[in-house]
């Protein structure tokens, strides 16, 4: 079975083929993976399990609330209030903000390219990855919490596990399957907003706002496709960790599923807090 997820599809052990006697064989290795008549100490025998995936999601979502708290500490409040009860912007705690979103953003993103397309997946990159993906989502929940409030942050955190438990169940309770044209669907719509996102941002260096990311009616728009991605992204992150444990995949393997989950589930927030926020400001 070959995945067009890119997160997946570098995987040579989730790809691989089966060799002339049906044994399945790892691309890798080419080792066989152990039957009923083999010794089990012929093989390497730690596999990826549910119970190792969580373990290791749970190490890279920790990681992302411990680099978020830290730098919502480090920057302190974006806005004070003056002698006179008015409120006026911090210029350091904003130039600071700035500054580390730019930085865990971009560290960010970079990562997150080489975690997909690296065929070994690398444990410190992920967790690497997972400290720069919560400085910047520090920043951006540090920005949004203080022009919008009222506990913003909270409903979009809360919300996105909410999201995260329906979709696993929905997953489970009515069977979905996953087929290629639903994985290419996902991946290109999930491209195709990186896509514009990126070219918004490189318009906005030349004055030219397109709207398709910011707070009006496209931009709520946009956010409700996010979401959406977000979602048919989690899909298939369940899809590979259902198919990977049931091919015995190497243990490895479950900090892929753990990158694969802490990016759709950080998707899923930043398009949460751009909903709420959009809603409120209506």
């Amino acid at each position: 079975m070959r995945s067009n997820n890119p997160v997946f599809a570098r995987s040579e052990e989730f790809n691989r083929s089966s060799n002339a006697f049906g044994n399945q064989t790892y691309a890798g290795g080419g080792a066989a993976y152990p039957g009923y008549g083999e010794t089990p100490g012929q093989v390497d025998q730690r596999r990826m399990t549910i119970d190792s995936v969580v373990q290791k999601t749970a190490i890279s979502i920790a990681l992302v609330f411990a680099a978020a708290f830290a730098t919502w500490y480090v920057i302190g409040d974006v806005y004070t209030t003056d002698s006179f009860g008015r409120t006026v912007t911090d210029d350091a705690a904003l130039g600071t903000a700035t500054t580390l979103m730019i930085v865990g953003s971009g560290a960010a993103f970079l990562l997150s390219l080489v975690n997909s397309f690296k065929r070994v997946i690398s444990p410190a990159l992920v967790m690497a990855f997972a400290l720069f993906e919560g400085v910047a989502l520090g920043a951006i929940s540090k920005f949004f919490d203080a022009s919008f409030g009222d506990g913003i942050i909270t409903q979009a955190v809360l919300g996105t596990f909410a999201a995260f438990a329906g979709t696993l169940a929905a997953y489970k309770f009515f069977d979905i399957k996953v087929g290629a044209k639903f994985r290419t669907f996902v991946m290109a719509g999930v491209l195709g907003m990186v896509g514009l996102g990126l070219l918004s941002l490189v318009l906005s260096f030349f004055g030219i706002q397109t709207g398709l990311f910011g707070f009006g009616a496209l931009g709520l728009v946009m956010s409700f496709v996010g979401l959406a991605l977000g979602v048919f992204m989690l899909i298939l992150d369940f899809d590979f960790v259902e198919n990977g444990v049931a091919a015995g995949l190497p243990e490895r393997e479950s900090w892929r599923a753990a990158f694969g989950l802490t990016v759709s589930l950080v998707w899923i927030y930043t398009n949460l807090l751009r909903i709420l926020a959009i809603l409120r400001g209506d």
